[in-house]
Protein backbone atom coordinates (compact mmCIF):
# COMPACT_ATOMS: atom_id res chain seq x y z
CA UNK A 1 0.00 0.00 0.00
CA UNK A 2 1.29 3.44 -0.94
CA UNK A 3 2.31 5.65 1.99
CA UNK A 4 0.19 8.72 2.58
CA UNK A 5 1.49 12.17 1.86
CA UNK A 6 2.79 13.68 5.18
CA UNK A 7 1.14 17.01 4.35
CA UNK A 8 -2.18 15.18 3.98
CA UNK A 9 -1.67 13.29 7.23
CA UNK A 10 -1.07 16.48 9.24
CA UNK A 11 -3.71 18.42 7.30
CA UNK A 12 -1.41 21.26 6.27
CA UNK A 13 -0.54 22.84 2.95
CA UNK A 14 2.85 22.46 1.25
CA UNK A 15 3.56 26.10 2.08
CA UNK A 16 2.86 25.59 5.81
CA UNK A 17 5.31 27.18 8.22
CA UNK A 18 7.25 25.19 10.81
CA UNK A 19 4.98 26.57 13.53
CA UNK A 20 1.85 25.47 11.64
CA UNK A 21 3.32 21.98 11.22
CA UNK A 22 4.12 21.79 14.95
CA UNK A 23 0.62 22.92 15.86
CA UNK A 24 -1.02 20.37 13.55
CA UNK A 25 1.12 17.52 14.88
CA UNK A 26 0.57 18.51 18.49
CA UNK A 27 -3.20 18.35 17.98
CA UNK A 28 -3.07 14.87 16.41
CA UNK A 29 -0.56 13.52 18.95
CA UNK A 30 -2.76 14.55 21.84
CA UNK A 31 -5.82 13.05 20.15
CA UNK A 32 -4.36 9.67 19.20
CA UNK A 33 -1.73 8.95 21.85
CA UNK A 34 -2.08 5.30 23.02
CA UNK A 35 -2.17 6.27 26.69
CA UNK A 36 -5.29 8.24 25.96
CA UNK A 37 -6.75 5.45 23.78
CA UNK A 38 -5.78 2.19 25.54
CA UNK A 39 -6.32 -0.88 23.37
CA UNK A 40 -7.34 1.17 20.33
CA UNK A 41 -5.15 -0.13 17.49
CA UNK A 42 -6.52 2.43 15.03
CA UNK A 43 -5.55 5.30 17.31
CA UNK A 44 -2.10 3.78 17.78
CA UNK A 45 -1.59 3.55 14.02
CA UNK A 46 -2.81 7.12 13.55
CA UNK A 47 -0.37 8.28 16.22
CA UNK A 48 2.56 6.51 14.55
CA UNK A 49 1.53 7.85 11.15
CA UNK A 50 1.32 11.44 12.43
CA UNK A 51 4.67 11.08 14.19
CA UNK A 52 6.30 9.77 11.02
CA UNK A 53 4.84 12.65 9.00
CA UNK A 54 6.09 15.19 11.52
CA UNK A 55 9.60 13.66 11.55
CA UNK A 56 9.78 14.43 7.84
CA UNK A 57 8.24 17.87 7.67
CA UNK A 58 9.88 19.26 10.83
CA UNK A 59 13.36 18.57 9.46
CA UNK A 60 14.25 21.18 6.78
CA UNK A 61 16.57 18.77 4.88
CA UNK A 62 14.09 15.88 4.87
CA UNK A 63 11.25 18.15 3.87
CA UNK A 64 13.28 19.52 0.98
CA UNK A 65 14.18 16.03 -0.26
CA UNK A 66 10.61 14.79 0.12
CA UNK A 67 9.27 17.79 -1.83
CA UNK A 68 11.74 17.00 -4.66
CA UNK A 69 11.76 13.18 -4.78
CA UNK A 70 8.97 11.92 -2.50
CA UNK A 71 9.66 9.07 -0.06
CA UNK A 72 12.41 7.75 -2.35
CA UNK A 73 14.49 10.80 -1.49
CA UNK A 74 14.48 9.84 2.21
CA UNK A 75 15.93 6.36 1.86
CA UNK A 76 19.12 5.94 3.89
CA UNK A 77 18.70 9.17 5.87
CA UNK A 78 18.53 7.25 9.18
CA UNK A 79 21.66 5.19 8.61
CA UNK A 80 24.34 5.11 11.29
CA UNK A 81 21.90 4.61 14.18
CA UNK A 82 20.16 7.96 13.90
CA UNK A 83 16.47 8.19 14.79
CA UNK A 84 13.93 10.92 15.20
CA UNK A 85 13.50 9.66 18.78
CA UNK A 86 17.09 9.10 19.80
CA UNK A 87 17.28 11.82 22.47
CA UNK A 88 20.98 12.17 21.80
CA UNK A 89 20.92 15.72 20.63
CA UNK A 90 20.57 14.87 16.95
CA UNK A 91 16.97 13.63 16.88
CA UNK A 92 14.14 15.75 15.53
CA UNK A 93 12.26 15.50 18.83
CA UNK A 94 15.06 16.66 21.10
CA UNK A 95 13.16 19.94 21.18
CA UNK A 96 10.27 18.25 22.99
CA UNK A 97 9.52 21.24 25.20
CA UNK A 98 9.31 23.42 22.11
CA UNK A 99 6.50 21.24 20.80
CA UNK A 100 4.56 20.45 23.98
CA UNK A 101 5.74 23.13 26.41
CA UNK A 102 2.94 24.40 28.65
CA UNK A 103 0.72 21.34 28.03
CA UNK A 104 1.64 19.41 31.18
CA UNK A 105 -1.69 20.16 32.87
CA UNK A 106 -3.62 18.93 29.84
CA UNK A 107 -1.70 15.66 29.73
CA UNK A 108 -2.14 15.26 33.46
CA UNK A 109 -5.91 15.41 33.05
CA UNK A 110 -5.73 12.80 30.28
CA UNK A 111 -3.51 10.27 31.98
CA UNK A 112 -4.31 10.79 35.65
CA UNK A 113 -0.82 11.75 36.78
CA UNK A 114 2.12 14.05 36.40
CA UNK A 115 3.64 14.75 33.02
CA UNK A 116 7.39 14.54 32.61
CA UNK A 117 9.34 15.47 29.54
CA UNK A 118 12.65 14.07 28.41
CA UNK A 119 14.37 16.69 30.55
CA UNK A 120 13.08 14.93 33.67
CA UNK A 121 11.13 17.92 34.96
CA UNK A 122 8.40 16.98 37.41
CA UNK A 123 5.72 18.83 39.25
CA UNK A 124 6.16 19.72 42.90
CA UNK A 125 4.04 18.88 45.93
CA UNK A 126 0.37 19.41 45.35
CA UNK A 127 -1.33 22.51 46.70
CA UNK A 128 -4.24 22.00 49.07
CA UNK A 129 -7.79 21.88 47.76
CA UNK A 130 -9.93 25.02 47.53
CA UNK A 131 -13.12 24.96 49.60
CA UNK A 132 -16.51 26.53 48.91
CA UNK A 133 -18.76 27.93 51.65
CA UNK A 134 -22.23 29.27 50.84
CA UNK A 135 -23.89 31.82 53.07
CA UNK A 136 -27.31 33.47 52.90
CA UNK A 137 -27.57 37.15 53.84
CA UNK A 138 -30.24 39.85 53.81
CA UNK A 139 -30.59 42.99 51.73
CA UNK A 140 -30.08 45.02 54.90
CA UNK A 141 -26.75 43.25 55.49
CA UNK A 142 -25.29 44.47 52.19
CA UNK A 143 -26.56 48.02 52.70
CA UNK A 144 -25.67 48.61 56.35
CA UNK A 145 -22.73 46.20 56.60
CA UNK A 146 -22.34 43.30 58.98
CA UNK A 147 -19.81 40.82 60.34
CA UNK A 148 -20.85 37.18 60.59
CA UNK A 149 -19.29 34.02 62.01
CA UNK A 150 -18.87 30.97 59.77
CA UNK A 151 -17.76 27.45 60.71
CA UNK A 152 -16.47 24.81 58.32
CA UNK A 153 -14.29 21.70 58.22
CA UNK A 154 -10.91 21.57 56.54
CA UNK A 155 -7.65 19.62 56.53
CA UNK A 156 -4.94 21.01 58.81
CA UNK A 157 -1.43 19.73 59.64
CA UNK A 158 -1.50 17.05 62.32
CA UNK A 159 -0.38 18.49 65.67
CA UNK A 160 1.03 15.17 66.87
CA UNK A 161 3.48 14.63 63.99
CA UNK A 162 3.69 18.30 62.92
CA UNK A 163 2.47 17.34 59.48
CA UNK A 164 5.23 14.80 58.81
CA UNK A 165 2.99 11.73 59.01
CA UNK A 166 5.65 9.91 61.05
CA UNK A 167 5.62 8.89 64.71
CA UNK A 168 8.13 10.53 67.00
CA UNK A 169 11.63 9.22 66.45
CA UNK A 170 10.91 7.70 63.06
CA UNK A 171 11.07 9.20 59.62
CA UNK A 172 10.63 8.64 55.93
CA UNK A 173 12.67 6.78 53.41
CA UNK A 174 12.78 6.79 49.65
CA UNK A 175 10.02 4.76 48.06
CA UNK A 176 11.55 1.53 46.68
CA UNK A 177 8.87 1.25 44.00
CA UNK A 178 9.55 4.56 42.23
CA UNK A 179 13.06 5.26 43.50
CA UNK A 180 11.90 8.41 45.29
CA UNK A 181 10.56 10.18 42.21
CA UNK A 182 6.92 9.76 43.17
CA UNK A 183 6.15 8.81 39.57
CA UNK A 184 6.21 5.65 37.52
CA UNK A 185 7.12 6.43 33.91
CA UNK A 186 5.81 4.75 30.80
CA UNK A 187 7.81 5.60 27.68
CA UNK A 188 6.57 5.39 24.13
CA UNK A 189 8.41 7.04 21.30
CA UNK A 190 9.58 10.45 22.46
CA UNK A 191 6.84 10.66 25.10
CA UNK A 192 7.52 9.91 28.74
CA UNK A 193 4.19 9.80 30.56
CA UNK A 194 4.32 9.71 34.35
CA UNK A 195 1.63 8.40 36.67
CA UNK A 196 1.64 8.68 40.47
CA UNK A 197 3.32 5.79 42.26
CA UNK A 198 0.67 3.56 43.83
CA UNK A 199 2.79 2.76 46.87
CA UNK A 200 3.75 6.26 47.99
CA UNK A 201 0.79 8.05 46.33
CA UNK A 202 3.19 10.26 44.41
CA UNK A 203 5.14 11.59 47.41
CA UNK A 204 8.34 9.68 46.59
CA UNK A 205 8.67 8.61 50.21
CA UNK A 206 7.23 5.95 52.48
CA UNK A 207 6.80 6.29 56.23
CA UNK A 208 8.56 3.73 58.37
CA UNK A 209 6.32 4.20 61.41
CA UNK A 210 3.11 6.12 60.58
CA UNK A 211 1.59 8.55 63.07
CA UNK A 212 -1.35 6.90 64.81
CA UNK A 213 -3.40 10.08 64.91
CA UNK A 214 -3.37 10.90 61.19
CA UNK A 215 -2.47 7.38 59.93
CA UNK A 216 0.60 8.77 58.18
CA UNK A 217 -1.30 11.34 56.12
CA UNK A 218 0.18 14.33 57.94
CA UNK A 219 -3.19 16.10 57.94
CA UNK A 220 -6.38 15.74 59.95
CA UNK A 221 -9.90 17.12 59.65
CA UNK A 222 -10.67 20.04 61.93
CA UNK A 223 -13.69 22.31 62.32
CA UNK A 224 -12.63 25.95 62.32
CA UNK A 225 -14.48 29.23 62.79
CA UNK A 226 -13.88 32.58 61.16
CA UNK A 227 -15.42 36.01 61.42
CA UNK A 228 -15.93 37.64 58.04
CA UNK A 229 -17.19 41.01 56.93
CA UNK A 230 -19.99 41.10 54.35
CA UNK A 231 -18.86 43.40 51.52
CA UNK A 232 -21.19 46.37 51.06
CA UNK A 233 -23.17 46.09 47.83
CA UNK A 234 -22.36 42.44 47.06
CA UNK A 235 -24.96 40.57 45.02
CA UNK A 236 -26.22 36.98 44.86
CA UNK A 237 -23.77 34.62 43.19
CA UNK A 238 -20.73 36.77 43.95
CA UNK A 239 -17.78 35.40 45.93
CA UNK A 240 -14.91 36.55 48.06
CA UNK A 241 -11.72 34.50 48.41
CA UNK A 242 -9.77 34.03 51.63
CA UNK A 243 -6.27 33.01 50.57
CA UNK A 244 -4.74 30.05 52.35
CA UNK A 245 -7.88 29.20 54.34
CA UNK A 246 -8.65 25.98 52.41
CA UNK A 247 -7.21 22.50 52.93
CA UNK A 248 -3.57 22.17 53.94
CA UNK A 249 -1.23 21.17 51.08
CA UNK A 250 0.74 17.93 50.83
CA UNK A 251 4.31 17.74 52.13
CA UNK A 252 4.37 21.38 53.18
CA UNK A 253 2.84 22.68 49.94
CA UNK A 254 0.69 25.85 50.19
CA UNK A 255 -2.86 25.58 51.49
CA UNK A 256 -5.83 26.03 49.20
CA UNK A 257 -8.22 28.97 49.37
CA UNK A 258 -11.66 29.40 50.88
CA UNK A 259 -14.29 30.70 48.46
CA UNK A 260 -17.31 32.26 50.16
CA UNK A 261 -20.35 32.52 47.91
CA UNK A 262 -23.20 34.86 48.90
CA UNK A 263 -26.92 34.48 48.33
CA UNK A 264 -29.19 37.43 49.14
CA UNK A 265 -32.66 36.61 50.48
CA UNK A 266 -35.63 38.17 48.66
CA UNK A 267 -36.97 41.17 50.58
CA UNK A 268 -40.72 41.39 51.26
CA UNK A 269 -40.92 45.05 50.14
CA UNK A 270 -37.80 46.10 48.25
CA UNK A 271 -36.78 44.82 44.81
CA UNK A 272 -33.18 45.28 43.72
CA UNK A 273 -32.10 46.27 40.22
CA UNK A 274 -28.28 46.40 40.30
CA UNK A 275 -27.70 49.31 42.73
CA UNK A 276 -31.22 50.75 42.57
CA UNK A 277 -34.13 49.72 44.77
CA UNK A 278 -37.82 49.68 43.89
CA UNK A 279 -40.76 49.80 46.28
CA UNK A 280 -44.52 50.20 45.87
CA UNK A 281 -46.39 52.58 48.18
CA UNK A 282 -50.20 52.93 48.41
CA UNK A 283 -51.83 56.39 48.65
CA UNK A 284 -55.44 57.36 49.09
CA UNK A 285 -57.76 58.88 46.50
CA UNK A 286 -57.70 62.26 48.23
CA UNK A 287 -53.89 62.22 48.53
CA UNK A 288 -53.66 61.56 44.81
CA UNK A 289 -56.07 64.40 44.00
CA UNK A 290 -54.97 67.01 46.53
CA UNK A 291 -51.33 66.01 47.04
CA UNK A 292 -49.68 65.33 50.38
CA UNK A 293 -46.41 64.79 52.25
CA UNK A 294 -45.82 61.19 53.31
CA UNK A 295 -43.01 59.44 55.20
CA UNK A 296 -41.12 56.58 53.55
CA UNK A 297 -38.76 54.18 55.37
CA UNK A 298 -35.59 53.35 53.43
CA UNK A 299 -33.76 50.00 53.47
CA UNK A 300 -31.38 51.27 56.15
CA UNK A 301 -34.26 52.33 58.46
CA UNK A 302 -34.10 56.03 57.71
CA UNK A 303 -37.36 57.93 57.35
CA UNK A 304 -37.54 60.32 54.39
CA UNK A 305 -40.34 62.79 53.66
CA UNK A 306 -41.74 62.36 50.16
CA UNK A 307 -43.98 64.93 48.47
CA UNK A 308 -46.96 63.53 46.55
CA UNK A 309 -47.87 66.09 43.88
CA UNK A 310 -51.53 67.05 43.47
CA UNK A 311 -53.19 65.17 40.64
CA UNK A 312 -50.82 62.25 41.07
CA UNK A 313 -51.75 59.46 38.68
CA UNK A 314 -51.88 55.78 39.57
CA UNK A 315 -48.51 54.14 38.85
CA UNK A 316 -46.46 57.35 38.96
CA UNK A 317 -42.81 56.77 39.80
CA UNK A 318 -40.95 59.07 42.18
CA UNK A 319 -37.24 58.95 42.97
CA UNK A 320 -35.16 59.46 46.10
CA UNK A 321 -31.51 59.89 45.17
CA UNK A 322 -28.73 57.98 46.95
CA UNK A 323 -31.13 55.80 48.95
CA UNK A 324 -30.35 52.55 47.11
CA UNK A 325 -27.59 49.94 47.46
CA UNK A 326 -23.90 50.93 47.88
CA UNK A 327 -21.63 50.17 44.94
CA UNK A 328 -19.32 47.19 45.49
CA UNK A 329 -15.77 48.41 46.22
CA UNK A 330 -17.05 52.01 46.26
CA UNK A 331 -19.34 52.25 49.26
CA UNK A 332 -19.36 56.05 49.10
CA UNK A 333 -21.56 55.81 46.02
CA UNK A 334 -25.13 54.50 46.14
CA UNK A 335 -27.95 53.82 43.77
CA UNK A 336 -31.39 55.43 43.97
CA UNK A 337 -34.71 54.43 45.50
CA UNK A 338 -37.62 54.41 43.03
CA UNK A 339 -41.11 54.58 44.52
CA UNK A 340 -44.11 53.52 42.51
CA UNK A 341 -47.32 54.90 43.98
CA UNK A 342 -50.69 53.34 43.38
CA UNK A 343 -54.05 54.76 44.36
CA UNK A 344 -56.14 52.67 46.74
CA UNK A 345 -59.84 52.84 45.82
CA UNK A 346 -62.12 52.45 48.86
CA UNK A 347 -64.14 49.26 48.68
CA UNK A 348 -66.82 50.40 51.16
CA UNK A 349 -68.12 53.89 52.06
CA UNK A 350 -70.46 55.15 54.77
CA UNK A 351 -73.41 57.43 54.02
CA UNK A 352 -71.55 60.66 54.65
CA UNK A 353 -68.63 59.61 52.42
CA UNK A 354 -70.99 58.63 49.64
CA UNK A 355 -72.86 61.92 49.94
CA UNK A 356 -69.66 63.93 49.71
CA UNK A 357 -68.49 62.01 46.67
CA UNK A 358 -71.87 62.43 44.98
CA UNK A 359 -71.60 66.15 45.61
CA UNK A 360 -68.09 66.16 44.13
CA UNK A 361 -69.29 64.25 41.07
CA UNK A 362 -72.12 66.68 40.49
CA UNK A 363 -69.78 69.64 40.78
CA UNK A 364 -67.01 68.13 38.68
CA UNK A 365 -69.09 66.42 36.06
CA UNK A 366 -68.46 62.98 34.60
CA UNK A 367 -67.70 61.96 31.05
CA UNK A 368 -70.23 59.37 29.98
CA UNK A 369 -68.21 58.56 26.85
CA UNK A 370 -64.53 59.10 27.64
CA UNK A 371 -62.04 59.42 24.77
CA UNK A 372 -59.24 56.73 24.80
CA UNK A 373 -55.76 57.98 25.62
CA UNK A 374 -53.26 57.86 22.77
CA UNK A 375 -50.37 55.46 23.27
CA UNK A 376 -47.07 57.34 23.29
CA UNK A 377 -43.49 56.18 23.51
CA UNK A 378 -42.79 55.20 27.07
CA UNK A 379 -39.58 56.06 28.82
CA UNK A 380 -36.98 53.42 29.64
CA UNK A 381 -37.95 53.53 33.30
CA UNK A 382 -41.66 53.06 32.58
CA UNK A 383 -40.81 50.07 30.39
CA UNK A 384 -38.93 48.55 33.29
CA UNK A 385 -41.99 48.82 35.51
CA UNK A 386 -44.42 47.32 33.00
CA UNK A 387 -44.34 44.02 34.85
CA UNK A 388 -45.59 45.72 38.01
CA UNK A 389 -48.61 47.39 36.43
Amino acid sequence: MARKDPYEILGVSKSASTEEIKKAYRKLAMKYHPDRNPGDKTAEENFKEATDAYSILADPEKRKRFDQFGYAGLEGMFSGGGSPFNGSGSGIFDGFEDIFGGFEDIFSSFFGGGFRSSTGRRRGARRGHDLLYSVEITLEDIVKGKNIDIAYEKLVPCDTCKGSGSSSGSGRRSCPNCGGTGQVRHSQGFFSISTPCSRCNGSGEVIENPCKICNGKGVVHKRVSKNIKIPLGIDSGKKIILRGEGDAGENGAPSGDLHIKFSVKPHPYFLRDENDLIIEIPISFTQAVLGDDINVDTIDNKTIKLKIPSGCENGKILRIKDAGVPYLNNSGKRGDLYIKVYVEVPKSLNKNEKALLEQFRNLHGEKRKPIPTKISNRSRLNDFFDSFR
